[in-house]
């Protein structure tokens, strides 16, 4: 096959939108932190994930707390649960984390239950 016009490449990047050239920067920085990508986690592995929570809540299961977390790295989302937690100091919608734990599927969602965390300095990606 042959190579690619330069001009021709210009071109095509130009066009593209700016929410393309956020995901391909966003799991271009997933896979150079040695992060896996959401999409390719499986059921019932140990990964380490990093990626941004888009949405917090609190939600109260049998009287007792949980903490979600819709949490994505452009490449796909899992929810993240902290069982018996109110709040994370720190964590808040739109914060870079760093997250290590097994995931599983449930009703056809990934869930991620009581990971490790790290929130990361969003000035350092």
């Amino acid at each position: 096959m042959p190579a690619r016009n330069p001009l021709r490449r210009a071109l095509d990047w130009m066009r593209r939108s700016a929410d393309e050239h956020d995901l391909e920067q966003s799991v271009r920085t997933v896979r150079q932190s040695g992060a896996t990508p959401i999409a390719q986690v499986q059921d019932r592995e140990r990964a380490t994930l990093r990626g941004r929570i888009s949405v917090l809540t609190l939600v109260p299961r049998s009287g007792t707390p949980w903490l979600e977390a819709d949490f994505s790295d452009g490449s796909g989302t899992i929810t993240l649960i902290w069982m018996g937690r109110r709040e994370i100091p720190g964590m808040i919608a739109g914060r870079e984390l760093l997250v290590t734990g097994r995931v599983s599927w449930v009703d056809g969602r990934r869930r991620m239950y009581n990971p490790f965390y790290e929130l990361l300095d969003s000035s350092a990606s």
